[in-house]
């Protein structure tokens, strides 16, 4: 049974991805909904009739699985680099740029997608997938301590990765080059936290446990 907190869709299923990456194309003009769905099934040649036992929610199921598939992606680009960098926060770096340039072609799908994860239906699922894709961030750099840290570090990761996919999608120049310039302005705050004043440095940390304690309910089979 599908819980409403996960990311169904099977990432290693040739049929379902290839209705999902159809779909895609169909998603600006028709929105995350069974129109698209329908369509992206015709054109990979999918009988629309499987489309309940591939996506059982639905257009929900298929932005899940986009996400699970970028995320796979992201590391997949990762580890493909010639030369990976060495220190944590450019790795980090290096992972969000990646995880944003693979979805660049569907940008206007990742803001449709976006829309309806705000939805407050979908709130639990819209956690769920940023935990997941902060959390495989975290891993891929080989970060996997666990305890504290382990919360504090997603939940101040995916306050940045948030805010800068934001950005990236209010850029329509064409290029990444804002949205770089407002990923390291993200990041050098971040690095200056530890060099501000008591009290910033107290309103820095309550932030941070009370976005903690919402990730560690969602996440707390990922610490072992």
């Amino acid at each position: 049974m599908v819980m409403p907190d996960q990311a169904p869709g099977n990432v290693s299923d040739p049929k379902t991805i290839a209705v999902l990456n159809a779909t895609l194309m169909h998603v600006p003009f028709d929105g995350w909904g069974s129109a698209a769905l329908a369509a992206g099934a015709v054109d990979a040649g999918v009988d629309p009739a499987l489309l309940d036992s591939l996506f059982p929610r639905g257009a929900v199921d298929a932005i899940s699985l986009y996400s699970r598939v970028t995320d796979g992606e992201m590391v997949a680009a990762f580890n493909a680099l010639p030369e990976a960098p060495h220190k944590i926060h450019l790795a980090i770096r290096a992972l969000i740029l990646l995880r944003l340039e693979l979805a660049q072609q569907n940008k206007d799908a990742v803001r449709r997608a976006l829309t309806v994860l705000a939805l407050p239906a979908h709130a639990r699922l819209s956690a769920r997938l940023l935990y997941d894709t902060v959390d495989t961030m975290w891993r891929t750099v080989g970060q996997q301590d666990t305890g504290f840290s382990f919360y504090t570090k997603r939940a101040t990761l995916a306050a940045v990765y948030s805010a800068t996919v934001l950005a990236w999608l209010a850029d329509n120049s064409g290029s990444m080059d804002k949205t770089v310039d407002f990923l390291d302005r993200r990041l050098a705050n971040v690095a200056s936290i530890p060099k501000t004043t008591a009290p910033l440095r107290g309103m820095a940390a309550a932030g941070e446990r009370f976005a903690s304690a919402v990730l560690k309910n969602l996440g707390r089979r990922h610490a072992r």
